[in-house]
């Protein structure tokens, strides 16, 4: 048992602090110049939390948001890799009219769970461990900002950045106050119908309607979800046409699939590419692909849990473990077969609504769980 407790529990004042300067940096996924400001601000702090970096390297984004990666180096072999994402699904004034607050220990905020909290526990965890003067191998710090829209410049960075880790550790929020070993896999899909446009009521046997069609493929489909598989399929999105009288000539429908097993990416890929129009005279087209594959539990992660359960139950903490049908840069990392656990971050819930937040009295425990999890590999 670390003496780390009692230090996360008398740093929580300025933990806090530290959360609220990061919330205000408001950071969505889609604005570059907020995105490179907020991670210039990150990196300031966090050398001035945890101490200017052994190493450090800031890769390039592109047109989505840059990956910082910093390493403290370690008094014992191997490393160990914390990661975490900086940007947010909320756009760019929404702490105007929703503003830090805090209610009976509860922190409402925009990002304040989803995930800034995490980033906070991931940098006082590295603090901790260097002043407490706990043995540790390395630890490793990445933050990306691109992971709310599907990780497309950082998941190489991250596959990297994992391999030959001891273990690791995504910062995302609780689930219940359970770490994640599992999550889905997550394909995002367009179906586009091209059909024959005329006039619906001077000639309706002369058009081929893209909607009538589309109307038809939905049903399809709907049809592939495999609940006892763990596959859901949603239409979420359905546009076309252009008038009450016209028979459309355009139509496009957006899916989201979720899959607990990789086998049924196969069978959802199969049977999407096959979908035909009922009137041959309707084109379907397929665009998409899989943003993430599952997170299905390997043995080096279950290892992983458990060595996280024991930290905790010396600690007089309850661990439990849950699966999710959200996604995250943990499944990157468990299709490798590497060691990875989420849902490290804080305890709250409300990811990507405006009931959002995180709850106070468990930030101290799951930094010193992440402290107490790192300095076990020393021994």
């Amino acid at each position: 048992m670390t003496p780390a407790p009692v230090w996360t529990r008398q740093a929580l004042p300025s933990m806090l602090d530290d959360l609220r300067m990061l919330v205000e940096l408001e950071s969505p996924s889609s604005d570059k110049q907020l995105l490179d400001g907020a991670l210039d601000a990150i990196f300031r702090w966090a050398v001035d939390r945890a101490g200017e970096p052994d190493e450090f390297t800031r890769h390039d984004g592109g047109q989505y948001g840059d990956v910082l990666e910093l390493t403290y180096q370690g008094t014992a072999p191997g490393f160990v890799l914390l990661v975490g994402h900086y940007d947010t699904v909320w756009p760019v004034g929404t702490l105007a009219d929703w503003p830090w607050q805090i209610t009976d220990g509860v922190i409402s905020a925009p990002g304040v769970f989803d995930m800034k909290t995490g980033l906070v526990q991931a940098v006082w965890a590295v603090r901790g461990l260097r002043e407490l003067g706990l043995p540790h191998p390395t630890v490793r710090l990445l933050f990306n900002g691109d992971e709310e829209i599907g990780s497309p410049a950082s998941r190489a960075r991250i596959e990297a950045a994992s391999a030959g880790a001891l273990a690791s550790l995504v910062f995302e929020g609780a689930i219940d106050g359970a770490v994640k070993t599992s999550r889905k896999g997550v394909g995002i899909f367009q179906v586009s119908v091209t059909g024959i446009e005329a006039h619906a009521g001077l000639d309706p046997t002369a058009g081929a309607s893209a909607i009538h069609a589309m109307a038809d493929l939905i049903t399809q489909i709907a049809a592939l979800g495999a609940p006892s598989l763990g596959t859901t399929v949603n239409v979420g999105l359905v546009s076309g046409g252009t008038g009450t009288n016209v028979t459309a000539g355009q139509a496009t429908c957006g899916i989201d699939v979720r899959v607990s097993d990789p086998a049924e990416m196969a069978r959802v890929d199969a049977a999407l590419t096959s979908l035909r129009a009922p009137d041959p005279r309707v084109s379907v087209t397929l665009s998409g692909e899989w943003n993430r594959p599952p997170m299905t539990p390997n043995p080096a992660s279950q290892d992983l849990y458990a060595r996280t359960y024991k930290v905790a139950i010396e600690h007089g903490w309850d661990l439990r473990e849950a699966g999710v049908g959200g996604a995250s840069d943990a499944n990157f990392i468990s299709a490798l077969g590497r060691p990875v656990l989420d849902g490290l971050g804080p305890v709250g819930a409300g990811s990507h609504s405006r009931g959002e937040h995180a709850i106070i009295e468990y930030i101290p425990e799951r930094t010193a769980l992440t402290i107490g999890l790192i300095a076990g590999f020393a021994s």
